[in-house]
């Protein structure tokens, strides 16, 4: 039985269904955005109308977040005036510097630099330090670059001397670009390692000098002699 033969040009019955249901589609997605649109309104026109009408709801409002406001600064403020409180009192002992490990000996050290005003010092010793345990900007804008060798028998262990004060000279400047370049032991140092620190304006802090710091109330710039001048204010590499 022959199919009857659709006329030429004409479209297919499901086609102009399928188009009439897309557009019956974004006409209800019209509608219904319009509608989200005039409810949101309406909405916003009531909250602002009761405002008006309780006006001291607002202010209330407004004053109780101005209290809120003042009170988590105040909050702030006092905990970091503890937190400066806190640090002024950082004192070590010699025998207490004695007793520690090589890195608890450079983390006491970068605390006595927070404790003195370096808010950004910070520990870096490790494997591949190039000579740096401790960094630090102090409040003149000048960059430390600290080596710290620590001697579990005190001034009994071994002197620091003139090889280990070559590796900080290499480094301290050229690669770390300090401006203030210091070794920190509680041991000794010994005299060709004094000569060359002065050649190469390096500066010392030996176990009389560490005492002093550790247990005292001068910042370590106080203590050191020929520093170079205040700097612009900078920031940790």
């Amino acid at each position: 039985m022959d199919r009857p033969v659709q006329a030429l040009g004409s479209r297919p019955v499901n086609r102009r269904r399928s188009r009439r249901s897309r557009r019956k589609r974004q006409d209800e997605d019209l509608l219904v955005a319009l509608g989200a649109i005039a409810v949101a309104v309406c909405v916003v026109v009531a909250v602002v109308h009761w405002l008006i009408v309780h006006w001291w709801v607002l202010v209330l409002g407004t004053a109780l977040t101005t209290v809120a406001g003042v009170g988590w600064w105040q909050h702030r403020t006092q905990q970091a005036a503890w937190r400066k409180v806190k640090d002024r009192a950082v004192r070590y002992g010699l025998g207490q510097l004695d007793a520690l490990t090589h890195r608890q000996f450079e983390y006491a050290v970068r605390d006595l630099m927070h404790r003195d005003g370096c808010a950004n010092a910070v520990q870096v010793g490790g494997r591949g330090d190039l000579g740096a345990d401790v960094k630090a900007v102090d409040p003149f804008g000048r960059r430390w670059v600290i080596q710290c060798k620590h001697r579990r028998n005190g001034e009994q262990g071994a002197p620091v001397g003139t090889p280990e004060l070559q590796v900080l000279n290499g480094t301290g400047r050229p690669v770390r670009r300090a401006d203030v370049v210091v070794l920190v032991t509680n041991g000794r140092i010994t005299q060709p390692g004094r000569d060359f620190a002065a050649q190469q304006r390096l500066h010392l802090v030996d176990r009389d000098l560490l005492g002093e710091w550790a247990t005292g109330a001068h910042p370590l710039w106080e203590l050191l002699r020929a520093l170079p001048p205040p700097g612009k204010p900078s920031a940790l590499p």
